[in-house]
């Protein structure tokens, strides 16, 4: 496959990304890393090449060590704000993400594998709508907890905010 969906733009960057929808016994599962204060979905870039649907089930068997089907698309995500990582600190980012629900084996154990763009390594936790640490997409809080059978589509806005 080719490289990270990810391109300069004016004196931004698009990118474009999977999310893994992992949910068991009413939690879902989230990735971290030392270098954030805050948690992400099971995902990652699309490199060139690949449908969004191979992409994520390369990421959920990067980060989980397990072969997962999908289910189902759940969301749509547009997102504007402001890149976090080293690599691009500071840079306004376009993101257009796509999440799928995944297909969870009854004995689902993961293994965190995953070392996340700027080198560090992640960890996996699973977490709920009522888990107080900051999490992204935040739309998971209040859509995992009754999860729907459409697809979604939702926009968020960090230039708003500053």
């Amino acid at each position: 496959m080719g490289v990270d969906m990810t391109v300069p733009c004016d004196s931004g960057i698009v990118n474009i990304r999977v999310g893994a929808i992992i949910l068991k016994d009413g939690k879902f599962l989230m990735v971290g890393n030392p270098n954030q204060d805050y948690l992400y979905s099971v995902g990652g870039r699309i490199k060139f090449g690949e449908t969004a649907e191979e992409a994520v089930r390369r990421e959920v068997f990067e980060e989980t060590g397990i072969h997962m089907e999908i289910d189902r698309l759940g969301f749509v995500h547009e997102n504007y704000f402001y890149a976090d990582m080293e690599s691009h600190k500071g840079k306004l980012t376009y993101e257009i993400a796509f999440f799928f629900y995944m297909k969870v084996p009854e004995n689902f154990e993961p293994i965190s594998t995953g070392i996340s763009a700027d080198g560090a390594e992640e960890f996996l936790t699973w977490v709920n709508a009522d888990t107080p640490t900051k999490y992204y997409p935040e739309f998971f809080r209040e859509e995992l907890t009754y999860p729907e059978f459409s697809v979604k589509h939702f926009v968020s806005d960090e230039r708003a905010e500053q």
